[in-house]
């Protein structure tokens, strides 16, 4: 057993995780004995599984989450007790996160993935490998800045560098101070490594070709005469390619009942697309009959995205949707306070299941067949998830407990069946995408779009400098790209404090961003953040180190 893993059992050799998948011995890289890399040539090797694609999504939720990764775990497993060959495919934990509001982000209870710390903390380095290419291209500005090259303006570039770290002091900084020796002073600021564009690029690259090309597609700032400036213009991309190299290869782990899972890339839905790697579920569905991936945070925001810009990008379409629930969460958008949202309160609980009922209804503007999970404790009165079931049954939606944090793959077996019975209901039925909007609208019909159509707003304000923004991506040529809206989890809406079914609000962009490499643009609404904050006590403080090494309190369980 790992060190590092929180299992009460062993680990099952990589090796044969690996040929369970199917893959080919020559595909498999190990990354010491729990944990390997995939290579990409297992893409060229015959199909070998059905390739159905589950996606779980979520109420908008509380602080500490939904149990939205626990549940994807949770379904793969109990898929797998079903005698499906199922596989999770979901993203990499940041360590911003796991040091700051929510501990670990591999699941939690007896549906984890696993080596679960490892998973946590360095994995296979991939969050390091993209912040060094962030950094490597921010290097190179600076320089060409340094020796006046003439190639960018110092006082437009655009470009900032990277932290796999919730860290506020570094969101607006002075570089290049001390003179002569130091360069040309200019200010700038840090993101965390989920929402910086490398990110964005890893996770939406369809190849080793594809990788370098987005790379060079990178706007980094201007000119003096106001032309676009990319990496490629800078020579960075190649060498920031080589620095990814092994990054964009997809990572193999378990579950803590043995079955193989893809874990790989980990942008935040809230100010970044939330998906895990294009390469990942490929491969994923390639090897599996069924694969259960995750778009982060709640419907409006991660399946919205996983929709509208990774499915728009590799061609994909769920088969179906999960949509996670906790009577708890519906309590607290009923307005019960987060301490006391565990008692009963069947009052509370209906007012709040209308932040579900506009989650389902946004599902069914895309044409998705869903299910609702009901992230099931103990302690849940039973009338209270009657309640949801029969409000779920108004709008044709089947509703699942999943018990898979007390008993893992047996304690989802009832939702294992409903995402199956949907699955096997719709063999054979077209699977038309459908998406919020046509990438030829301009960018303010995108954005009013995205604002009506899923969080239910009367329409979208544009600040001057973001509608001057985006207004001259479209000039320069960057028009027809989807839009990545950068927003608070916390409510539908673009304000933190409005819980439950807000209406009557409208949603504002204070900034635009363009990503031309990972192909999107990025629309900054209310007062989000692309580096994020510690709390008051973080989890970071939790964290502990037995005297053999294992490393303790990661997760919020321990």
């Amino acid at each position: 057993m790992s060190k590092t893993s929180p299992t009460s059992g062993g680990l099952r050799p990589i090796s044969q995780v690996a040929e369970e998948l199917g893959l080919h011995p020559d595909d498999l890289i190990p990354y010491g004995r729990d944990k390997a890399k995939i290579d990409l040539a297992a893409l060229e090797r015959p199909k070998k599984g059905k390739g159905k694609l589950v996606l779980v999504s979520a109420i908008t939720p509380t602080p500490a989450g939904e149990g939205k990764t626990t549940t994807s775990v949770a379904l793969a497993m109990g898929l797998r007790k079903l005698g499906k060959h199922a596989v999770p495919s979901l993203r990499e934990p940041s360590l911003g996160p796991v040091f700051g509001v929510k501990g670990g982000g591999t699941g939690g209870g007896k549906a984890q993935l696993v080596p679960a710390n490892e998973i946590n903390l360095h994995f296979t380095g991939d969050l390091h490998a993209i912040t060094s290419a962030n950094n490597l291209l921010a290097a190179l500005i600076d320089n060409e800045c340094h020796f006046g090259s003439g190639k960018i303006d110092p006082r437009r570039v655009t470009w900032r560098r990277a932290l796999d770290m919730n860290d506020r002091a570094l969101r607006n900084i002075t570089l290049s101070l001390g003179g002569r020796n130091g360069g040309v002073p200019r200010e700038s600021g840090f993101d965390i490594t989920a929402a910086s564009e490398v990110m964005a690029v890893l996770c939406l690259a369809s190849s080793r070709s594809d990788l370098v090309e987005r790379l060079g597609r990178i706007v980094v700032g201007r000119t003096s005469n106001l032309e676009p400036v990319t990496a490629k213009d800078l020579d960075a991309h190649v060498a920031m390619a080589a620095l990814l190299s092994d990054a964009i290869q997809p990572n193999l782990a378990q579950t803590m009942e043995g079955g193989p899972a893809l874990v790989h890339g980990g942008p935040f839905a809230n100010i970044a697309h939330g998906c895990s790697s294009v390469l990942s579920t490929r491969v994923a569905l390639h090897h599996a009959d069924v694969v259960v991936t995750e778009g982060g945070f709640g419907f409006d925001l991660g399946a919205e995205k996983f929709l509208d810009i990774k499915c728009r990008s590799a061609g994909l379409w769920p088969d179906a949707v999960v949509v996670v629930a906790t009577l708890r969460a519906l309590k607290f958008h009923g307005g019960v306070d987060p301490k006391s949202a565990g008692a009963p309160n069947a009052e509370a609980l209906t007012r709040g299941i209308a932040n579900l009922e506009r989650h389902l209804e946004t599902a069914r503007f895309f044409g998705l067949r869903t299910v609702v999970a009901i992230n099931a404790f103990d302690a849940d009165p039973a009338d209270e998830i009657q309640i949801v079931r029969e409000r779920c049954a108004v709008f044709g939606a089947k509703v699942a407990l999943s018990r898979g944090f007390a008993h893992g793959g047996e304690g989802a077996l009832e939702l294992a069946e409903a995402v199956q019975g949907v699955l096997d209901g719709a063999e054979g039925e077209p699977n038309e995408p459908k998406f919020a909007y046509a990438l030829e609208a301009p960018y303010r019909a995108k954005i009013e779009a995205i604002a009506q159509n899923v969080y239910g707003a009367d329409g979208a304000d544009i600040e001057p400098s973001a509608k001057s923004a985006l207004d001259g991506f479209e000039k320069d040529g960057y028009g027809g790209l989807p839009v990545c809206m950068a927003k608070t989890q916390l409510s539908i809406s673009d304000d933190p404090k409005k819980q439950g079914r807000p209406s009557g609000f409208r949603v504002t962009v204070r900034e635009a961003r363009l990503s031309a490499g990972a192909g999107f643009v990025v629309a900054l609404c209310g007062d989000v953040m692309t580096m994020p904050g510690l709390p008051k006590i973080p989890a970071a403080r939790n964290v502990r180190i037995d005297p053999d090494g294992t490393i303790r309190g990661l997760m919020q369980n321990e």
